[in-house]
Order: C-alpha cells, then structure tokens, then sequence
C-alpha cells in the first residue's frame, strides 16, 4: 500500500487518495450493522484498514485507537474520536439502510452522516499525520462504540490506554463549524408519595395531587447562572406513572425529567438544587454526561476561526460528555439528519471534512 504521506506526490494528489480511500470505507461500513454494543464487524473493518495502511493499531472490545508513528512522550496529545456504532433504523426508511447508493451527490445509507462521514474524515486525516516528524503534539485516533446509548464500553473503556490528553476533536455533524459548548444530561427519576384510598370517599392522599407543585416547579425553575454559549438550563417533565384503576387513589406518582446542563453548573450543583426545592424522591440515572466545553482562544478554535468557520454551543450530548478534557465538537454532516430516515452525507461535506480537519491541526501541529 502506498504511504499516504510520500513526499513524491502533490497535497492536491494526497487529499484525492485520502478522499477515495475513506469513501471507500464508509461504504464498507454502512454495509455492515453496527448497532449499539453489536459493533463488531464494523470494529474488525476499521482495525484491519488501519493494518493495511501499516498502522499500529490497537483494540479493546469495539474500540480500536492508535498513535502516530513517531509519538513523542514529551509532547502534549490531541486525541481524534468518533464512534461507529449506530441507532436502529426507523420503520420509514425507502431504501435499505445497509445497502450504501450514491445519488445525485449524496451517500445514503445509516450512520452516514451519524457519524460514519465524521469518523472516516478522521481516520484519512490521522493518516495524512501519521508519518510526518517533528510534530509539536502527538495525535491519536479513536474508533469507538456505544456513542448511542452512552454505554460504558465505549470511549470510557480506553481512557487509561490513551494516556494524558491535552485536548480532544470529537467527530459529530456539525457542518463543520464549531460546537465550542455542549449541554450534559441529567435524567431524573422522582417519586411521589401518598396514600391509597377509595376515590369514592374523602380518603387517602393522592399521589398525583402531591406530585403536582414538583413538576410545577420544574416547568418554571430558572437557574441563577446562564452559559454565554449554552444560555439556561433547560428542565422538561418528560414521563408520568400513577394508578391503575380508575376508583383507587394513588399512592405513588413517578415522573421522569430531562435535564439538559449546560457549562455554568456541574450535574451534581444542579441535582442539590433539585432535591432542596422538590418533596418527590429524587434519584438520578447517572452523573456520567457532564457538561463540556472549550476556550475561545484555544489555538485549535482560533484556527477553526481563521478558516471561516464559526462557534456556537451545542444542545446535544456527545462522547464529549466522557472526556475530562477540552474538547472541541467538529465534522461534516449536518446534525438534523441524525436517526432520520434515508440518513445521507453529500460527497462534497466528505470532502471539506478532511480538509479543514487537515488544515486546522496543519495550524498547531506543525
């Protein structure tokens, strides 16, 4: 296999290659189901490309990662990361989701544009890096699983092996623009309490009535802090369980909230408030999906900036959520067209995709 950085061909002739060479194996990967925690035959064509491109690569689990070629200790490491693993097809689609067609400038098929296209893009740029010297930060690659469903076997599972990180790209569909912010998520499950009777009579305490002022209060509950590029927080009462006949008055009430967090609190300062102001039982799911975000004037933004790309925060959650780092949301792709029916990336974002990535860290590595 030819070395993608050989000096005997032109960038122009470079781009082309990796352009071709990541097509192709984005429509390898749309032709292999690659649903959450059933991402193996996805993991296996992403490890055995990196081989043929004389990678030394690494897997753990569905994850597969890699350093450039002459990593240097001393220096500081960007990690690049996507995942490859993908939601179910919804009922609606017209074609077959694992069957890739290229159309009338587009690549249809699921997960290519969530996050497949984000994820090739990545590996061709890893690759234009992956021979050169001298660099000033190290780069990894990280294929990774579980994105979908925030799993543990994911991005998490090979934190420790990365090593010391120092910023991270994470590929999602942002049309390539900045997403310098992302809300983190906190699902809460509250109970509340009462007292079963007859509804006939004036007996018992209904549950339903109890969890009333609760949900009340998180419809109209403002957070003191507002984020300059996430705005508020954001509270939606999402799910309501109680009773079950019409005659018996309640005694319990459970209702699920949405929380969407954004960078002015941490997911344990928001979950204190709640219980200081609800009486229901409140119990979150997790505390894992924290907010994220990066300075304006990291070089790697101020790059972004000077290509003509612009910032803005993002509403949804990402493996960004996992990283102890800053870390910037980037890739080709627009995110309306996630867990959309007909899912499709136009060849042209693909192409833009590899570019600017290249052309951004061209900016800080070199």
């Amino acid at each position: 296999m030819q070395n993608f950085t050989s000096s005997a061909i032109t960038k122009q002739n470079l781009f082309d290659k990796l352009y071709k060479e990541a097509l192709g194996l984005l429509k390898q990967l749309i032709s292999t189901e690659s649903l959450s925690r059933q991402e193996d035959g996805t993991a296996k064509i992403i490890f055995d490309f990196m081989q043929r491109h004389s990678v030394d690569v690494q897997r753990k689990g569905n994850n597969i990662w890699a350093f450039n070629k002459y990593f240097n200790s001393n220096l500081p490491t960007v990690l690049l990361n996507s995942h490859h693993d993908t939601v179910r097809p919804n009922p609606s689609w017209t074609i077959n989701p694992f069957k890739p067609l290229v159309k009338d400038g587009k690549l249809y098929g699921l997960g290519s544009n969530d996050a497949g296209g984000c994820l090739i893009s990545l590996i061709a740029t890893f690759l234009y890096f992956y021979n050169q010297q001298n660099l000033k930060y190290n780069i990894v690659i990280a294929a990774t699983a579980e994105e979908e469903v925030s799993g543990t076997g994911g991005i998490e599972n090979i934190l420790q092996e990365l090593g010391k990180i120092d910023f991270a790209i994470v590929g999602e569909p942002t049309q390539m623009h900045l997403a310098v912010a992302e809300k983190g998520l906190l699902v809460l499950d509250c109970v509340a309490h009462g007292k079963t009777g007859h509804a006939a009579r004036e007996e018992g305490l209904n549950a339903i009535y109890e969890a009333l002022p609760d949900i009340a209060w998180f419809r109209n509950y403002q957070f003191e802090n507002i984020s300059e590029t996430l705005g508020p927080i954001k509270m939606t009462v999402t799910v309501i369980e109680a009773g079950k006949q019409h005659n018996v008055v309640p005694d319990t009430c459970k209702f699920t909230v949405d929380v969407r967090v954004t960078d002015a609190y941490t997911l344990e300062e928001v979950l204190e408030t709640v219980r200081k102001h609800v009486k229901a039982e409140v119990s979150p799911r997790s505390v894992r999906l924290q907010p994220s975000s990066i300075s304006l004037s990291h070089p790697i933004v101020q790059a972004g900036l000077s290509l003509g790309r612009t910032s803005y925060g993002s509403p949804t959650t990402s493996d960004q959520a996992l990283l102890p780092v800053p870390s910037l949301k980037l890739g080709p792709g627009d995110s309306a067209r996630s867990h959309t029916a007909d899912e499709f990336i136009y060849l042209d974002e693909l192409q833009e995709g590899v570019s600017l990535y290249v052309q951004m860290l061209e900016k800080i590595v070199l």
